[in-house]
């Protein structure tokens, strides 16, 4: 009778301490989610670095603070036109 309690007692010990080491919320896990913490951490700053971009590019577009050269300038350069009186120069980069 002891020899079975012992082994019953040493069978709870061995699952309890699989479980606190591998389990759902074990010593593995717990490695997993601070590395998970730290890449989300790092995906957010990047994510706030870009909203902070978006919304200085917005305040520009502002009536208010609107500079109406680097809006011609922008919208020449996206639709790739040019006005008659514009002076383009065409430089070759290869010597």
């Amino acid at each position: 009778m002891p020899l079975l309690l012992y082994s019953m007692a040493a069978g709870a010990v061995a699952f309890f301490g699989y479980s606190a080491y591998h389990g759902s919320r074990g010593i593995v896990a717990k490695r997993e989610y601070k590395i998970k913490i730290a890449k989300l951490g790092q995906d957010l700053a990047a994510l706030q670095a870009e909203r902070g971009d978006w919304e200085r590019r917005i305040n520009l577009m502002r009536a208010d603070s609107l500079d109406l050269d680097i809006l011609e300038e922008r919208s020449r350069l996206i639709l790739n036109s040019s006005h008659k009186n514009d002076v383009i120069l065409i430089l070759n980069d290869k010597p």
